[in-house]
């Protein structure tokens, strides 16, 4: 069993390697981008909705490569759920995935999920109004 020191001490290792990172993820030009097309059993949903949705919070706001993620559902499926996912570069995806949060996220929400396809697409144009 870890004891908390040993915890802490994993955390910034890894914290260290995400910033000396970032460094390398900022300066691609070419963002990675990833549409996730998911099907979530009904009788899980909202368990699985929860889950998504602290997953996406967490990666936005602690992994300098992960510049936005958008997660929907179908209005008239809603269990037909599609993620689109941009991060600097497919290095930024690659950690991503190794991240604790991500694990955590996919492996309590392995049995809500009916079927899973991940596309790779290629951006034609990103346009977005400055929040105030």
């Amino acid at each position: 069993m870890a004891t908390p020191r040993s915890k802490l001490l994993l955390f910034f290792i890894l914290l260290l390697f995400t910033f000396m990172h970032h460094a390398s993820l900022a300066q691609s030009n070419e963002p990675y981008v990833r549409i996730a097309k998911i099907v979530v059993d009904s009788t899980q949903l909202d368990s699985y909705k929860t889950a998504l949705k602290e997953g996406v919070e967490t990666a936005v706001r602690v992994e300098p490569g992960v510049l936005r993620m958008y997660a929907v559902y179908d209005k008239d499926n809603p269990t037909h759920i599609t993620v689109f996912e941009t991060y600097a570069s497919k290095e930024a995806y690659e950690l991503h995935i190794q991240t604790p949060h991500f694990k955590k996220y996919k492996t309590s929400t392995l049995s809500m999920v009916k079927s899973l396809e991940l596309v790779d697409v290629v951006p034609i144009a990103f346009e977005a109004k400055k929040q105030q």
